[in-house]
């Protein structure tokens, strides 16, 4: 920040000294940055307010209606808006100077009042009145120099957010939600805008630049001031929405200021209200919150998404509730202005729209890259934007860039005009370790992005190139001093930078399901069926500690009506119950005191000793020929089992056992064993082989990300890999046939991920065991002799 406006946003925010003690901390910024606003607008009227003064009145006296006066009042105000009163804030005086701000306000033209309505500018001006402190206030402020020919409209850009930033920090909310810092703004308008700068020279463009999440408007005033750098005489017609109605009054009054309509600049909530839903534009820029949930407007968006598909905003998927900033990426998308015809437009076709298709830059956290496997709503979008060809670049930034987190976070640049040698392909530029640190960190930015950094990437970008990892001339970190320093401290990396280029489909694969069989083994032993006496949880544990305490003397006769009978000890139970086992609920309580629950377990276990009567005792490790000879005893001993009872005892009874048989799902009549078709004849046995597929045991499942490769089929790529990579290591796995991508219906789903630290990892050998040992020694031997110390 240059000393010029640093200062002044300080000199500003020096008001806070006036209001303290008579209003709230939370309160300074809502009466500070109005007032920064209203001496701005009425530093920049100044030079024509004499004539819009007495053109004001000249036509009062001519009864027009109130659309033709204005017209006469903006061309001699020369701007989009003006104030017709004779006075300003100088000249208001001590007596009646609530009366005469609120008069001076009025006076404005209907859009520039609006502003001051969003702050609830008149409230506060009347608590400033009723403590004494308007006049101090209003005098302050008229002393202010806040004239362009001062603070550039750039620089005024940098006060508002100093103001905001302080505003923040006091009350407690988060600074960054409402701007970015103006290094990555120029970073990011840099990268969308660059690729243009050939069309941006021609005469008469005119070109539209929309940020859905406006903030005070920094990346629109950016991206107009790029493109006028470029070609002084092109219109850029600038559009955003806000949800701060801080923010949005002023990034209106910015916009206001510098001739933009602003009508265009909208307030409310883009993602559940979009209030310019029928225009598509240009250029695109947005610093979306990172990592806030959109629960609250989570209908809204569930009904756009299920009702209108892709021809709504969110076709392609929905993130996780906790996260959205992939709404904002989709929301962007769905503005992009459609190629219509050929890409190689005419000098004259470059001012109409038709054909020119658009372009994003949006700053996202680390979560969008990789969050949510194949099938999941962040994968959908990745992979519709990927496969839609949509994705130029992304670049990592330095850790601590912005005011409210230190998290990592990228740059995405889109594009659905990609030029011929970036189509299909992706760059990936890793800008992490170019930053220099502030002298004074602002909220969590200690970091900052100098020109000659911005140009590192912009170049690269531009270039299309690749990068091997290039050592930076960067100063080391100052490390910390204090403590017990390393004899043998291990070297800190090299500060690199690189660039990596890589076909969209090598950030997808197909995940495939693998199948290993069932192996149970199966005994009624006394154990098992003693353990049957309880019922399953939640009464698994609660129910033998109660037998052990008051069930010992219970008949175990069917026909039994004592067994389970607590009355005598409900309270003696309830209270061990209550001591031992809390998170059982009353109703639970109530069931496990009932005989009911405790008599239909003695007759499962009754019918258990009656199988095993018939079976025996012997285990088996052939869980099909266990079937068999358990539906025999069945018949045999009279005993009925319904599915619940059944479930039970064989959970009680059976176990999984990698050395035993694999159980039988059904008999098929062709072999394939790559999808689970087996030829199969139990070890030790005479019999034939016959065809079947397995049980399949949902512990040993696992899943494989096959790579996608596009030069071959699915059914290729897919057994490739399984004989590959999977059946050498497990020989009875299949491939599940069943688990099919929703969109291809091919074996397996599809998923997309851009691991971004993957690629641009570097292998960093760990210290020599023997530093290690010389470094533990050296404190080994401290800490011994300051125990001597002590013990002295």
């Amino acid at each position: 920040m240059t000393k010029n406006f640093s200062q002044t946003a300080a000199f500003i925010w020096s008001v806070a000294d006036l209001l303290r003690g008579d209003f709230k901390q939370s309160q300074y910024g809502r009466i500070i940055l109005p007032f920064t606003l209203l001496r701005r607008l009425e530093c920049v009227l100044e030079e024509t307010k004499a004539n819009v003064v007495a053109e004001s009145q000249r036509i009062a006296e001519m009864s027009l209606p109130e659309e033709a006066q204005e017209k006469f009042i903006i061309r001699a105000s020369k701007r989009p808006f003006y104030n017709i009163s004779p006075m300003d804030l100088s000249k208001m005086g001590q007596s009646d100077i609530k009366d005469n701000l609120n008069t001076y306000v009025q006076s404005f033209s209907k859009d520039a009042r609006e502003i001051f309505e969003h702050f609830k500018f008149e409230e506060f001006v009347g608590q400033l009145a009723d403590a004494n402190l308007l006049y101090k206030v209003v005098q302050m402020f008229a002393n202010t120099d806040l004239s362009p020919e001062t603070i550039s409209n750039h620089e005024m850009g940098f006060v508002f957010e100093e103001l905001i930033r302080r505003f923040a920090e006091s009350s407690n909310e988060t600074a960054g939600e409402h701007f970015t810092p103006r290094d990555i703004v120029r970073l990011t308008t840099s990268l969308v805008f660059m690729e243009d700068d050939d069309a941006l020279t021609k005469d008469g463009i005119i070109r539209t630049i929309y940020d859905p999440t406006a903030g005070t408007g920094g990346f629109l005033s950016s991206g107009m001031e790029y493109v006028l750098e470029l070609n002084p005489d092109a219109v850029m017609r600038t559009y955003g929405q806000e949800l701060n109605p801080e923010s949005y009054a002023i990034c209106k009054a910015d916009m206001l200021i510098k001739g933009q309509e602003v009508n265009n600049i909208k307030l409310g909530n883009t993602l559940s209200s979009d209030q310019l839903v029928a225009e598509k534009f240009d250029y695109m820029l947005s610093n979306p919150p990172f990592g806030v949930d959109w629960k609250k407007i989570s209908g809204e968006i569930n009904d756009e998404h299920t009702q209108k598909g892709f021809d709504g905003r969110f076709g392609a998927g929905l993130p996780r509730v906790s996260d959205g900033s992939l709404l904002f990426l989709m929301h962007l998308i769905s503005k992009m202005r459609p190629i219509t015809g050929d890409d190689k437009a005419t000098d004259n076709s470059s001012n109409q729209n038709s054909n020119q298709g658009s372009r994003i830059g949006i700053i996202l956290n680390g979560s969008p890259l990789f969050t949510g496997g194949a099938g999941s709503g962040e994968s959908e979008i990745r992979r519709y934007i990927l496969e839609a060809d949509l994705l130029e670049a992304i670049i990592a930034l330095p850790n601590d860039m912005f005011y409210n987190t230190g998290i990592a976070t990228y740059i995405w640049i889109l594009s659905n005009k990609k030029t011929p040698e970036r189509r299909g392909k992706v760059q990936l530029i890793d800008g992490s370790n170019l930053y220099s640190k502030m002298r004074k960190s602002l909220g969590s930015k200690r970091n900052e992005m100098n020109d000659d950094d911005i140009k590192t990437i912009t170049r690269s970008f531009g270039n299309f190139e690749v990068v091997d990892a290039r050592v930076l001339n960067k100063p080391e970190e100052v490390k910390s001093n204090r403590g017990r320093q390393s004899a043998n401290p291990k070297a800190e990396p090299a500060k690199t930078f690189a660039s990596k280029i890589f076909k969209t489909h090598e950030f997808g694969y197909r995940r495939i399901t693998i199948e290993r069989p069932l192996r149970l083994s199966a005994q009624l032993s006394d154990s098992a069926i003693d353990s049957l006496r309880y019922a399953p949880k939640p009464f698994d544990m609660v129910m033998p500690a109660l037998y052990e305490a008051f069930g010992c003397e219970w008949a175990t006769n069917n026909d039994s009506d004592s067994y389970g009978d607590l009355s005598a000890v409900t309270l003696e139970a309830r209270a061990m119950i209550k001591a031992d086992f809390s998170e059982l609920k009353e109703s639970q309580i109530k069931d496990v005191l009932d005989s009911k629950v405790w008599q239909s377990q003695l007759v499962l276990m009754n019918k258990a000793k009656a199988l095993q009567a018939a079976i025996g005792a012997r285990q088996f490790d052939d869980f099909n020929e266990f079937e068999k000879v358990f539906k025999q005893a069945l018949k045999d001993a009279d005993v009925n089992l319904d599915t619940k009872e059944k479930k039970q005892l064989m959970d009680a009874i059976t176990w999984k056992n990698p050395d035993a048989e694999p159980v039988i799902k059904k008999a098929v009549k062709v072999t394939n064993p790559l999808y689970g078709a087996f030829s199969y004849k139990p070890a030790n046995s005479n019999k034939l082989a016959k065809i079947v597929e397995f049980q399949t045991d949902s512990d040993l499942r696992d899943y494989e990300n096959v790579p996608l490769n596009p030069e071959i089929t699915t059914t290729e790529l897919i057994e490739s890999y399984f004989a590959r990579e999977v059946r050498p290591h497990v020989p009875d796995a299949w491939i599940n046939a069943d688990k099919t991508d929703a969109i291809d219906d091919e074996i397996g789903i599809v998923g997309f991920e851009i691991p971004f630290n993957r690629h641009f990892y570097v292998y960093e050998p760990p210290r020599a065991l023997a530093d290690i040992d010389a470094d533990l020694d050296a404190v080994s031997s401290e800490i011994m002799q300051l125990l001597g110390e002590v013990h002295s």
